[in-house]
């Protein structure tokens, strides 16, 4: 199966513009309901609760280095002269003991020990002579040095993670730090990939003439992954529309995206949409795009689960993902901005469209270290089948509607791509 390309009398016919496909699609954008999680399976998933701290962090005055507890005032000197003070004690982190500094007097200190009473300072071990019984201090310190206060980095009632923050290490480690052991999170959005075509075999079989490797199912649920979402990777389903529309009708029970690749173009894109129109309307259309200009679009089932429609050619399978379901799945994490970062880039070699359709041409960005300004090299333009060369590209080049040629020099609009290694 391939996504066929239209007369150009056709093409020019009937186009639903992308931003108005994408704006349609995001309309459907479900946020998976929030789970309770442990902090240690939070990461990469975005916040649900305003976490409130209900202990202050840290929670009780402690040394910020090795060293020796004193009150400032003890080791002010006339010049800078040395002061030597007895050593009473000796305090380590964990220490549970409470100890009480008299004027004139001071205590070792581990990092992270507690203060003992009256201190307001701590002495570097670098800054003395380090001797156990009479210390030696070589440089004075003022009130709260090397001291870190009792909610200096998190007072009660503070807000530790905000809701809509996404949990990275650092947000795991505060939440740690504020005693809490489970987060309530918006789970990662569940991605179906079904290829149709009993023309594929999985990759562990030899193909023999006539038939290819399914390719889309692979392809597809590494981008979903990438996007954020937590993917079933149904594989091949033969074209025989029962058994299609039982695995799909399957899966609209267990995902908030469906994707079905081989289900748009020609006889055999009309064959799924048949199969699969008891299970709810599916808008099939073309998009001002290309590749990937036939697509289908619809929301089945009894949870209406946005169900897409996509070329089998697996490079128009890619660059509708990225363009139309990327977006969806991004919306469904939550994320404030679905899409992927734009720039302005100036070609580095002439690139040509088709005429009344968005272009996304492979290309690879790069930078004038002496100038900063982004610079783009097309990549494999000529065909829409090139797969290899989206292997070695790095963004997608955006062609507008309304051109068909744009020379080498011009500035374009270009769309980040994840980045390689």
């Amino acid at each position: 199966m391939t996504d066929p390309t239209p007369e150009p009398d056709q093409a020019e016919q009937d186009l639903r513009s992308v931003d108005e496909q994408i704006a349609r699609v995001l309309q459907a954008a479900v946020r998976p309901r929030p789970v309770r999680v442990a902090i240690s399976e939070a990461q990469g998933l975005l916040c649900a609760e305003e976490v409130v701290a209900e202990h202050a962090l840290p929670g009780f005055d402690q040394a910020a280095v090795d060293g020796y507890a004193v009150r400032s005032v003890d080791v002010r000197a006339d010049g800078e002269e040395p002061v030597q003070l007895p050593v009473v004690g000796e305090i380590p982190a964990g220490s549970r003991q409470p100890r009480r500094l008299q004027p004139g007097q001071a205590v070792r200190v581990a990092t992270g020990a507690p203060l003992p009473t009256l201190a307001d300072a701590v002495v570097p071990t670098a800054f003395t002579d380090g001797h156990p019984a009479k210390v030696t201090i070589h440089r004075s310190v003022p009130s709260a040095a090397y001291v870190r206060r009792t909610g200096e980095d998190v007072q009660i009632g503070d807000v530790a993670v905000r809701q809509g923050d996404t949990i990275g290490a650092a947000q795991v480690g505060l939440l740690a730090a504020v005693g809490r052991s489970k987060v309530l999170v918006y789970p990662r959005p569940r991605v179906s990939i079904v290829s149709v075509g009993d023309e594929l075999v999985d990759i562990d079989r030899t193909p023999t003439t006539g038939q290819v490797y399914d390719v889309n199912s692979y392809a597809l649920a590494a981008a979903a992954r990438d996007a954020g979402a937590e993917v079933s990777r149904v594989g091949i389903v033969p074209s025989d529309p029962k058994r299609l529309r039982e695995v799909v009708e399957g899966r609209l029970l267990m995902s908030e995206v469906v994707v079905v690749a081989g289900g748009a173009g020609g006889t055999a894109g009309d064959e799924v949409q048949a199969a699969l129109s008891d299970l709810g309307e599916i808008d099939m259309t073309r998009v001002g795009m290309h590749p990937g200009s036939a697509q289908g679009f619809g929301r089945l089932g009894p949870d209406s689960v946005p169900t897409f429609l996509i070329p089998a050619n697996p490079m128009s399978a890619l660059v509708v993902f990225e363009v139309l379901i990327r977006p969806l799945i991004r919306a469904a994490r939550g994320t404030r901005n679905p899409h992927r970062r734009t720039v302005s880039a100036r070609l580095l070699s002439p690139v040509s469209s088709t005429k009344g359709r968005r272009g996304y041409l492979r290309g690879q960005l790069l930078r004038d270290e002496s100038t900063g300004e982004y610079l783009v090299q097309p990549l494999g333009t000529s065909g829409a089948h090139l797969l290899a060369s989206l292997a070695e590209a790095n963004c997608l080049v955006n062609v507008d509607e309304d051109l068909t040629e744009v020379p080498a020099g011009e500035q374009v609009k270009v769309t980040f791509l994840a980045q390689r290694g």
